[in-house]
């Protein structure tokens, strides 16, 4: 999605990244990616297209 971030700041639009950190981000991403079942394959195929 970066070509896509890029574009939308080039067009003067803001941009933010949300990144989950600190101790608790494991929980945190298991526990979304329970919430909706098709993200565990957006997290996947995102992982190694960029080759992890």
């Amino acid at each position: 999605r970066r070509d896509l971030q890029r574009s939308l700041v080039a067009e003067g639009e803001p941009v933010r990244v949300y990144v989950p950190y600190g101790t608790q981000w494991y929980p945190y991403l298991t526990r979304r990616l329970a919430e909706r079942p098709a993200n565990v394959w957006f997290f996947l195929s995102n992982l190694f297209a960029r080759g992890g």
